[in-house]
């Protein structure tokens, strides 16, 4: 074998390889996730022997509710789940069945992409939360889930205690804390969908009428899907000195083959 030929092994070895993480670090580069909102302190920790901060953003609290079929239920059930919440009352004249109507197109045109069978996603779920839980009983949550054809597998309307929706509408979802929305804390009116991430965190706001930023939810919901999950490590840690020693092996077993194909001629 002549000098070219074992030039172009090393080329096959090293492009491959050097090609994987170019294209890795542009991708990750080019894509704006979702933002974070609502820090709540920063952790100052060591990563090889640099001082590193990490913000610990808010992570919310999780109310005990009851859905359209009876069921007293927790976000618990929905572990690994993106979360799209909006917040109405059956009496709403105005916005609440517009809003309702755009969740409904945003829930199934959400699909997990099967050509066959059962499409629904089940990374994502939507919950509509009612703000006037005291006029708002069961029967009056599943008829308006019957009217829209709500899907309960896929989309909870809910109702419960009226301080716990409240505690968890202001001060978990924090929707007071919005520019421009204006919320009064005695009765939550808000066209806002708030998206929420695996981790329980707040990662955006849109209005349910404006059909612009409705595509942008649509989009972070795709970028959500492929989120690294910061709690998962990446398949390669701590596999460094096994994947050098696989490649010097391989470099070894080229060196060995062209001294026996030398040796043979």
């Amino acid at each position: 074998m002549n000098k070219r030929a074992f030039l172009a092994i090393l080329l096959a070895l090293f492009v491959p390889l050097v090609a994987y993480f170019i294209v890795s670090d542009l991708s990750g580069s080019a894509t704006q996730m979702p933002r974070h909102y609502f820090p709540d302190s920063v952790v100052q920790r060591v990563v090889k022997g640099k001082q590193v901060l990490d913000t610990v953003w808010h992570q919310v609290e999780e109310p005990k509710l009851i859905n359209q079929l009876g069921d007293t239920v927790t976000f618990d059930s929905l572990r690994g789940k993106i979360l799209v919440m909006d917040f109405f009352f059956t009496r709403c004249p105005t916005i609440c069945p517009a809003m309702t109507m755009n969740m409904k197109r945003m829930a199934e045109s959400i699909h997990n992409g099967k050509r066959v069978g059962d499409k629904t996603n089940k990374r994502v779920h939507f919950i509509s939360i009612s703000i006037d839980p005291e006029r708002d009983s069961l029967e009056r949550i599943k008829h308006w889930a019957d009217r829209f054809q709500v899907n309960p597998e896929q989309w909870w309307i809910l109702t419960g205690n009226r301080d716990s929706i409240y505690q968890f509408v202001l001060e978990e979802i924090k929707l007071g804390l919005i520019d421009g929305e204006g919320v009064d804390s005695n009765f939550v009116h808000s066209d806002k969908f708030v998206l929420v991430d695996p981790s329980r965190r707040v990662r955006g706001y849109y209005s349910g009428l404006d059909s612009m930023e409705l595509k942008e939810l649509s989009n972070d919901l795709v970028l959500l899907t492929m989120e690294k999950d910061p709690n998962r490590e990446f398949f390669l840690s701590g596999k460094l000195p096994i994947i050098a020693f696989a490649f010097l092996a391989a470099l070894f077993g080229v060196f060995l083959l062209l001294f026996l194909l030398k040796k043979s001629r």
